[in-house]
Formats: structure tokens, C-alpha cells, sequence
């Protein structure tokens, strides 16, 4: 298991599956608390430096925006 492996296992798998699937491909970027996101890894790192209330929050308004 590498140390992303170990850090991503922090979110839920449906969160991981999600956010995957979001990020796939996307050109415009999802603008969470003032900071644009492109890819899965730069939004699962953030999501991991926050606190479990904020986390939940900014995954949920990341579901949001791409719907």
C-alpha cells in the first residue's frame, strides 16, 4: 500500500468512487471554499486536511457542483 493508498483509505470507498468520477476528465474545476479542483487527487488532499464536519461538507458541495 503506498502512502496516497493510506491517506485516500481515510474517505469512505462510494466517496472515492465519487470523487473519481467527478474529477475524470474535467476541464472546468469545482471551486470549494475559494479554491478551484481539477483532478481527484488535489480535491481528496484537501478533503483530508479538513475536519470531519468541514470534510463532509466540502464533499458534499463538491457532489453539488458537479451534478
Amino acid at each position: 500500500m503506498t502512502e496516497d493508498d493510506a491517506d485516500e483509505s481515510a474517505l469512505s470507498r462510494p466517496q472515492r468512487r465519487l470523487l473519481r468520477r467527478i474529477y475524470n476528465g474535467r476541464t472546468e474545476p469545482v471551486v470549494i471554499d475559494g479554491r478551484p479542483f481539477l483532478t481527484f487527487r488535489e480535491a481528496s488532499r484537501y478533503l483530508l486536511t479538513l475536519p470531519d464536519d468541514a470534510r463532509d461538507a466540502a464533499y458534499l458541495e463538491m457532489k453539488r457542483q458537479a451534478g
